[in-house]
């Protein structure tokens, strides 16, 4: 360990990769691939999706040598409750989705999916809303996939399905802004809630200035960990939901140390992710009962790391990213 934290050979040391199968297609994949790292404080996870360059993927990077070898703040409670997540599946699907997340009564719905209409969004809802009830909360994740006449369209559609609020409805903090504004002209009381425009943001709290978001999403992992995400929410001064960013459940362990440590949680959490995968790393893996997630560590079992290892070429390719992204991290290395 230097001043500043391990050294470089010594997180590739202690990393293991696995390649675990989902059940559903998800966000375009249908295996997931993280590098899991081991440290004096524990394990931390390492997943910047393939996609993401270096710059993006330094601060997942980050929040996994926080989790490995500096642990995370004191939690203020026990418990973090979760929803569940209902992936751009035919309406018909709904009800398995949601057979594995028992005892959850949040759901977040992806919509604006690739390919699919706005009525297969609306069938999507329904279904969700008819499973759950009345009193169920639903939220709706567009992921900025639409343009503020879409948004303003389908969200005032949406809403007869009474929504907790919409997730990234639009891409950009401006566009916000406007179907933030749009929907209050035409009374529609769909809050507006920011994801990409947090975790994505050179600076996380424009979306406050700028009145472009009731609430913020924020992910320990691409933020660069519990302590900056703990950073991010007090500086945006709102109402703020932890989300994962399709973790095992080492990963999923971080979420809710960071939601276990805000100062106030007024709603569910998108932690409930590993109900996702095929399989896990750790037994038990890290799944709500009775919709709510404790806080706690979590270790990986030796023989889930080997079940689900990644092949030796994937390997190799995500050593490489680490030593990509180690350098800006301002860390000393062994040379």
């Amino acid at each position: 360990m230097t001043a500043d934290g391990p050294r470089l050979e010594a997180v590739l040391e202690g990393m293991r990769v696995v390649a675990i199968p989902l059940r559903v297609r998800f966000r375009g994949i249908d295996v997931r691939e993280v590098a899991l790292v081991e440290g004096p404080a524990g394990w931390g996870e390492f997943g910047p999706f393939l996609e993401y360059e270096p710059p993006e993927a330094a601060r997942w990077l980050a929040a996994a040598v926080e989790s490995a070898y500096a642990g995370w703040p004191e939690p203020v409670r026990d418990v973090v409750p979760v929803n569940a997540t209902v992936p751009a599946v035919p309406a018909g699907d709904v009800a398995g989705v949601l057979g594995r997340f028992p005892g959850c009564t949040t759901a977040k719905v992806k919509v604006a999916e690739a390919g699919q209409s706005l009525a297969d969004d609306l069938d999507r809802v329904a279904a969700v809303r008819s499973r759950l009830g009345t009193d169920a909360r639903i939220r709706v994740d567009a992921n900025g996939a639409w343009s503020v006449e879409e948004a303003t369209e389908a969200l005032t559609r949406l809403a007869a399905y009474g929504l907790e609020y919409a997730e990234q409805p639009c891409a950009s903090v401006t566009e916000l802004r406007e179907v933030r504004l749009a929907l209050a002209r035409a009374g529609v009381e769909v809050p507006v809630a920011a994801d990409e425009s947090i975790r994505k943001a050179s600076d996380p709290a424009r979306v406050a200035r700028e009145e472009a978001a009731d609430v913020v999403v924020v992910k320990a992992a691409p933020l660069g960990g519990v302590r900056r995400a703990l950073e991010v929410v007090a500086e945006c001064g709102l109402p703020a939901v932890v989300s994962s960013a399709l973790d095992t459940s080492v990963g999923i362990a971080a979420g809710v140390a960071l939601a276990a440590a805000l100062p106030s949680l007024d709603h569910a959490c998108g932690l409930a992710t590993v109900g996702l995968f095929e399989g896990d790393v750790a037994t038990p893996s890290l799944v709500p009962a009775t919709g709510l997630l404790r806080a706690g560590r979590v270790t990986p079992d030796p023989g889930l790391l080997d079940r689900w290892a990644a092949p030796t070429d994937r390997v190799r390719w995500w050593r490489d990213r680490v030593r990509r992204c180690w350098d800006l991290l301002g860390r000393e290395d062994d040379g």
